[in-house]
């Protein structure tokens, strides 16, 4: 199982889980029962990154080497249900009427098949918080702007390719904008700053402005 696992710079190992599913079962057992030295823990599609400074590597390798068979062995929809949580959002973005056009629905079926499903937090990336939304409605599936704009408000709620995600702060982006939501998902004053974390079902639910 240690073959699975690798050193990433001088104070990091990588582990390869092979799916999301086993990443997240991976972060939570990680996150439940904390590693002495392991300061970051960062799960991604396939991977999860576990940093210790100062730590004894080769004693980490070998727990993590026990936790990654623990949640390979659980099987497969054996993870624990993240807490749920239910976005507001004004459905007036941008970019609701391209969306329409390029997946050949109105837009009120775009807001209505945005809204039906239950989204799953996959990681966290490109800014603090911006949570990468899984189980988009693949008729929703769209391309990203050509031209990315310059900036993006904090709270919009965008989708590109088989992700959504609400913008935690105010930056450039490329995502196509279906609408906005007064929620804030990031707040570096709370513990953990991030309300959207890995694991956390999301749902998105259509307010008036």
């Amino acid at each position: 199982m240690t073959s699975w696992i690798r050193r990433a710079g001088e104070d990091s190992l990588l582990v390869e889980t092979g799916s999301l599913e086993i990443s997240h079962r991976l972060d939570a057992l990680l996150r439940a029962d904390r590693p002495a030295g392991v300061v970051e823990i960062v799960p991604g599609p396939e991977t999860v990154l576990v940093t210790a400074p100062g730590a004894d590597l080769s004693g980490l390798r070998s727990r993590l080497s026990h936790l990654l068979g623990t949640a390979r062995d659980a099987g497969t929809g054996a993870s624990a249900a993240g807490r749920a949580v239910t976005v507001p959002v004004v459905y007036d973005g941008a970019d609701l009427d391209d969306v329409a056009a390029l997946s050949g629905l109105s837009t009120e079926e775009v807001v209505e098949r945005h809204t039906r499903r239950e989204l799953v937090v996959g990681w966290l990336g490109f800014a603090p918080g911006f949570a990468y939304l899984t189980g988009l409605d693949p008729a929703l599936h769209v391309p990203r702007l050509s031209t990315p704009r310059t900036a993006v408000p904090a709270g919009a709620v965008a989708i590109a390719g088989p992700y959504s995600a609400v913008y935690p702060s105010a930056s450039p982006g490329g995502w196509r904008l279906l609408g906005r939501s007064l929620m804030a998902v990031w707040d570096v004053t709370a513990d953990p700053p991030a309300v959207l974390t890995p694991g956390t079902r999301v749902r998105f639910r259509a307010v008036t402005g």
